[in-house]
């Protein structure tokens, strides 16, 4: 998914931490991306007693991710990369399962997205370490930002299930 085309920056990092940095990125803005719609295709179709809750909240992660998305295209850009955003490039290059056509009732829709917001936020974690590990505090600061709130949107949804 990198992109060959990189742009001339007085960003002191390394060329080759950039480059790192930017394939980083874009892969988490694939997979991002694919989260926020499958997050809105939960919003749009949830059926059930809760769906007035549920719909709200669904609308909710997905404000916060659009957040995620836009932090780190804007990041994979200010290292001179290009960032691989639009609809397509995200699904041929996102990590996480498709969405279930099929889902539903409210704890379908529940379930589907914990298991997608606890993905992301395990490869946003290991996001952390990669940028650490090849020189790049900030990314890995990002995806700490990233991490802690994909946590805490895992636990709204993951509320919905304990009884």
């Amino acid at each position: 998914m990198a992109s060959s085309k990189t742009f001339a920056t007085k960003n002191d990092l390394a060329p080759d931490v950039r480059e790192k940095a930017i394939a980083l990125l874009n892969q988490h803005l694939a997979d991002t991306s694919d989260l926020y719609s499958q997050t809105k295709q939960a919003h749009w179709n949830v059926k059930g007693m809760q769906f007035y809750q549920l719909h709200e909240l669904f609308d909710t992660l997905a404000e916060a991710i659009e957040e995620y998305i836009d932090l780190i295209a804007e990041r994979a850009t200010a290292l001179g990369g290009t960032a691989l955003g639009t609809v397509r490039m995200a699904a041929e290059a996102s990590r996480l399962p498709e969405y279930p056509r099929d889902a539903v009732d409210g704890r379908q829709h529940v379930e589907a997205l914990t298991a997608r917001f606890a993905s992301l936020a395990k490869t946003s974690r290991a996001a952390i370490d990669a940028a650490a590990s090849f020189g790049d505090a900030d990314t890995s600061d990002l995806f700490t930002e990233v991490s802690r709130g994909l946590d805490k949107q895992l636990w709204f949804l993951e509320a919905h299930l304990a009884s």
